[in-house]
């Protein structure tokens, strides 16, 4: 069984989520399937798909405006949340210790948070790969995630500007994923793959050992898009 997990972005609107759920609803497929919305959209009701949410404040309440608690969005209907995606961490400056905090508040509200670690382009051609994605998984895993968590491996790279890594590239940071993760008691944890994953690549990129499943962006966005993908591994 693989983990499907789409990532909106802002885009969508509650008239598209309800015409996903409805696509979704007669889909052959064992395979676990999340849709992380716009906070907007959140409810308890995903239908065939679990509900989670894209970002959540390191805060549990109190004098900042614009935020949204882990209480917030579990009362919502979150059931899943992503922190740390390359997009937050770009744009926001989020740290490994930031996206930390943001999955203890996560799992302490009974979320579960699918922390995304990756190298960007510089950090690439600089020959760190290896190294910022070990920090990563060390610094950004809380010290107790109580089994609760998913990671997902993204080359920063490639988020948006449709390139995919090769399948070497994509088996060596599993491997090393899993590896570290097993060294931090946490061996088993699910980790996915997110960067142009289509259709067309998507059951190819999970049979690499250690892919157990895909962090979809665009392609998540209409029935036709997604549901190959989700029916790309039976």
């Amino acid at each position: 069984m693989k983990i499907i997990a789409g990532n909106w972005k802002m885009n969508g609107s509650s008239d598209a989520l309800k015409n996903m759920q409805d696509a979704l609803r007669d889909v052959d497929t064992q395979n676990t399937v999340i849709l992380c919305v716009p906070f907007t959209m959140l409810t308890p009701d995903g239908g065939r798909a679990a509900i989670g949410a894209q970002d959540v404040s390191a805060h549990d309440h109190g004098a900042f405006t614009g935020e949204v608690s882990a209480q917030m969005l579990r009362s919502a209907g979150a059931k899943y949340v992503i922190v740390g995606h390359s997009e937050r961490r770009m744009y926001h400056g989020e740290t490994n210790d930031i996206v930390r905090t943001k999955a203890e508040s996560a799992i302490a509200n009974d979320i579960i948070p699918i922390i995304c670690v990756g190298e960007t382009m510089d950090e690439k051609q600089a020959g760190k790969t290896m190294s910022v994605i070990e920090s990563g998984v060390r610094e950004s895993i809380p010290s107790d995630p109580r089994g609760k968590i998913i990671v997902a491996y993204e080359p920063r790279w490639a988020i948006g500007a449709g390139l995919t890594p090769t399948a070497a590239e994509i088996a060596t940071a599993h491997e090393l994923i899993a590896k570290t993760l097993e060294s931090m008691g946490l061996g088993g944890t699910p980790v996915l793959y997110g960067a142009s994953v289509k259709g067309n690549n998507a059951a190819e990129i999970m049979s690499i050992p250690n892919v157990d499943g895909v962090l979809v962006g665009g392609a998540s966005l209409k029935p036709d898009d997604f549901i190959p993908i989700i029916t790309a591994v039976k």
